[in-house]
């Protein structure tokens, strides 16, 4: 059988039947958390969000204009993850077809998330198309190549921040590019094309680099973190054979300058996430941007050096029936006692169920970006995240949702009843993604738009040692801010360290500081020592415990020695 697969002609046949089953995949398989954020990114095109530059919003956006469904949202990615593999395999110089599908079919990665709507597979498409202009450019640096080149590096940035590693270690290979003009003529394209992100990062105080590099970070290293990283890799690129593709990549000897470029681009990327680790969590996806790296070094490694490919012989087939038992279950869930990515099922009962309750009022859903996401996808009605200061912030914190949520009756939603306090008339809610606690709130009111950004570096130190910090008011409403009638919000802030935990409430008017064009927060630390913290600012309203602060500030670091 594998014979059959050797010859040219059939290369469109093996193309057409992965599309196929990957359109397949796109239209049965409720959406993934992240594919429905992302798909309310398209809802609000942008030249930047909170997570990600805005490539994924875009080709969601066009798919979705022609199918109102699953479909429409991994339409552009299904078209991407075949120009992926077209892309990679005229980049490989010496071709056998029958160890480029032997490849293919151990690398379940491909096979299942070549059509979910994720920035992955943009990043995975542009850097692709990257390494091919590159090539081109290697061998001619004409003006149609440097053109192309700026092109194609703005792309992948669009993509996810992430490509800009792969631009790096290109250049770690190849130094000589530095002394070429065109190169920089390339780059200053780059900059150009990537400017308008750039501003709205600026013009948004770098909240995704505020968020990457300071409040994603852990406070404490975890050897899980990095045993999980490495483990996730083998997992990543091949259930079965992983392990195999990372070590004859690694292995294969270079070639010329260009599959220098490549081996810098899979060895750097790995070992950068490696030591990402010791600062926290690495999520294995990042690396994907190695794929065609991994494939073309793999592939001339069996071809052109001789290694084995024995055992993707003897366990391809194996690969395909894995993948095509999870493809089942991503459409089924033929398991319902099991809890594998429960997120892929039953969205339409667990949303219609809340959308009962709701009975026709807007829903705030406590510090979730995911669920409002799927509950505005399969239910059509308005929801909202609101984002505490111990969950993490999202692009909801950007929109201008609150506006129109503004002394409106709202149903809000919890994952947890703390989030209520004392007040009554919450119920809760049994479905297939959990417990959800609600509670009905005549009129809403938050202030997510407003930010309070430290305006220096150095601090006052009190008598009683406490910080007096003075922060910048920033209000991002377009509109009047409007306050609730019961009780005036007040702004406080949350200190933790590694080991203590512990909020401490500032009373302020908000009315009254949002007069001001700046405010000074005075802060205490907990159990009266100083070292190494972390703070931020909030807001507090109605109807939520006074406790709980939305957030309003970037982290601001405090290291101060008594």
């Amino acid at each position: 059988m594998i014979r059959f697969f050797t010859k040219d002609q059939y290369k469109n046949l093996v193309w057409a039947v992965w599309v196929l089953l990957a359109l397949f995949q796109a239209g049965f398989t409720q959406l993934m958390d992240d594919e429905a954020y992302y798909w309310v990114y398209s809802r609000h095109l942008d030249w930047g969000y909170f997570d990600h530059p805005p490539m994924i919003a875009l080709l969601i956006k066009a798919g979705y204009a022609l199918f109102h469904n699953e479909l429409g949202v991994r339409l552009g990615m299904v078209a991407l993850n075949l120009g992926t593999l077209v892309l990679t395999d005229k980049l490989i110089p010496q071709k056998d077809n029958r160890v480029f599908y032997l490849l293919l079919a151990g690398m379940g990665v491909m096979q299942l998330g070549g059509m979910l709507a994720v920035p992955d597979l943009p990043l995975i498409f542009f850097a692709t198309l990257y390494f091919y202009i590159y090539r081109g450019f290697l061998e001619s640096q004409s003006w149609k190549n440097t053109l192309l080149l700026g092109l194609s590096m703005a792309l992948m940035f669009y993509s996810k921040y992430h490509g800009v590693l792969l631009v790096f270690f290109t250049v770690l290979s190849n130094l000589s590019l530095l002394r070429l003009y065109r190169f920089w003529i390339a780059v200053f394209i780059t900059t150009a094309l990537f400017f308008p992100h750039l501003y709205w990062q600026y013009s948004h105080d770098f909240p995704s680099l505020q968020y990457h590099l300071v409040e994603r970070n852990s406070n404490r290293y975890h050897y899980s973190h990095t045993l999980d990283y490495i483990l996730g890799q083998v997992l990543l690129f091949g259930p079965l054979v992983g392990w195999l593709i990372l070590y004859y990549a690694f292995r294969t000897p270079i070639a010329g300058t260009f599959e220098r470029a490549l081996k810098f681009s899979l060895v750097g990327v790995l070992v950068f996430f490696l030591f990402s680790t010791f600062k926290g969590r690495v999520e294995a996806n990042w690396t994907v941007m190695i794929f065609t790296p991994m494939m073309i070094l793999a592939h001339q490694g069996i071809v052109r050096h001789g290694y084995s490919a024995k055992i993707f012989q003897y366990t391809w087939w194996l690969s395909i029936l894995i993948v095509c038992i999870t493809r089942v279950y991503m459409v089924w869930d033929f398991l319902p006692g099991v809890r594998i990515r429960p997120e892929i099922h039953h969205n339409r009962e667990w949303t219609a169920a809340i959308a009962e309750k709701a009975g026709g009022r807007p829903v705030v859903f406590m510090n979730s970006y995911q669920r409002p996401s799927k509950y505005m996808f399969y239910t059509g009605n308005e929801a909202y995240s609101l984002n505490t200061i111990p969950s993490r912030r999202s692009q909801y914190n950007f929109w201008h949702t609150e506006e129109d949520l503004w002394g409106k009756e709202v149903l809000i939603s919890a994952p947890d009843k703390y989030y209520f306090g004392p007040y009554e008339g919450v119920d809760s809610l049994n479905t297939s993604q959990g417990r959800f606690f609600n509670r009905v709130e005549k009129e809403y009111y938050s202030y997510s738009l407003i930010q309070f950004v430290p305006a220096g570096k150095s601090f006052t130190i009190n008598n009683d040692k406490s910080i007096t910090v003075r922060f910048a008011v920033k209000n991002g409403y377009n509109v009047p801010v409007k306050f609730p009638s019961s009780k005036s919000p007040e702004i406080g802030y949350t200190i933790w360290n590694k080991d203590d935990l512990k909020e401490e409430k500032y009373q302020q008017s908000l009315s009254e500081v949002l007069t001001q064009d700046s405010v000074d927060i005075v802060i205490y630390s907990p159990g009266a020592t100083w070292g190494e913290f972390k703070v931020k600012a909030g807001i507090t309203a109605p109807p939520y415990p006074s406790a709980l602060m939305t957030h309003n500030s970037p982290v601001m670091k405090l290291d101060i020695k008594m």
